[in-house]
Parts: structure tokens; C-alpha cells; sequence
């Protein structure tokens, strides 16, 4: 008799867990499991908060563009407004903190671009929302300690070429900016 198997259903079997690390970015959990070819393994996942992306797009189709010095990948890199969502805050919510922390800006209009994504799934939890912000009023910047910006508008198009040279990697900005074009038929 052929044992017919679900593809989609969880294939490991999860023995115990524990949290190795914690800081207030990120925790990381360690799993010990039964791997799906039956034998024993490990397992750590980096549990974080929610990622948010912001396309702030004035009338004449210009993107700001957040640079910034990105530690882990030892590059300097061109971004859409991003952060991550404080504990019980909304994606919506820390976005809009973002786009007025990075870049001075408040929207009066904001626009889900697609749904969730999931930013690096083999070895994260994390979660990505991004948001299409417009009617903008300038206001006054306040970056994270951390975090020291650059600030730029470029036109979509050129955005879009970015992406398409491969100087754009991140991956919430490739997404947005090409969900974008699309949306606009560019």
C-alpha cells in the first residue's frame, strides 16, 4: 500500500526549544528536532519584529531614498525607508514612525503595497510589510543613535534602473520599487 504524504504539512518534529540569545533586535531559538529524513538535528530560527519599507513618492514620481552603512554585509547602501516595528505597534504605525524619523516626512496618504513578505525564511521569522506613502509634508528628521543618513529623491525610472543594475540589493526596496512600477505600468 502507497502511503499518500502532504506535501504542505510540517515534515519536522520539534523536541525542544529554548532561546540562546536575546537583544532587544532580534532573539535567536534553538530547536532540537527530528529532521524530515528521520534523523535528530538542530535547528536555530533569529526571531525578530516586524520589518516595514516605506516608498515615500511625490507628484512628480520622485522616491526618497534612505543611504546608510549597512554593518553585516560591510557595504554602503541605498534603501526606501525601513525599520522595524516596535513591541504591540502596528506595521502601519512603524512605518509612519520611520518615514518621520529617516526621512522628515509625514504622509497624508498611505497605500498597502501588496501583502506580507518573508525577508530570509530559511533562517528568520521576519516578516516584511510594505506601504506606498504620499501627499508628503516635510518635518524634522530624527534618526535612530545608531543610524547616520543620507537623504535623496531620485525619479522612479532611475529607482527602477538601480534595481534593475543590481546597485539597489535590498531586498524590501527591490520589492517595493517593482511592485510599484508595476502598479504604475512603468
Amino acid at each position: 500500500m502507497i502511503q499518500k504524504i502532504d506535501p504542505q504539512a510540517n515534515p519536522w518534529t520539534v523536541l525542544s526549544s529554548k532561546i540562546s540569545h536575546e537583544n532587544p533586535w532580534f532573539k535567536v531559538r534553538e530547536h532540537e528536532v527530528i529532521r524530515p529524513d528521520g534523523n535528530p538535528g538542530g535547528y536555530y530560527v533569529v526571531e525578530t519584529r516586524y520589518a516595514t519599507g516605506v516608498v515615500a513618492l511625490t507628484p512628480q514620481q520622485e522616491i526618497y531614498l534612505v543611504g546608510q552603512y549597512r554593518f553585516p554585509t560591510k557595504e554602503y547602501s541605498w534603501e526606501i525607508v525601513e525599520g522595524g516595528s516596535d513591541p504591540q505597534e502596528s506595521p502601519l504605525h512603524a512605518a509612519q514612525r520611520e518615514l518621520k524619523e529617516e526621512a522628515g516626512l509625514i504622509a497624508k496618504r498611505w497605500t498597502p503595497l501588496g501583502g506580507e513578505l518573508h525577508l530570509s525564511n530559511c533562517i528568520s521569522s521576519e516578516r516584511g510589510y510594505l506601504f506606498l506613502a504620499e501627499d508628503l509634508v516635510e518635518t524634522e528628521t530624527s534618526p535612530d543613535p545608531t543610524e547616520v543618513l543620507q537623504l535623496r529623491k531620485l525619479p522612479l525610472k532611475d529607482c527602477l534602473a538601480l534595481v534593475e543594475s543590481g546597485e539597489i540589493k535590498d531586498t524590501l526596496s527591490v520589492i517595493a520599487i517593482l511592485r510599484l512600477a508595476r502598479a504604475l505600468k512603468l
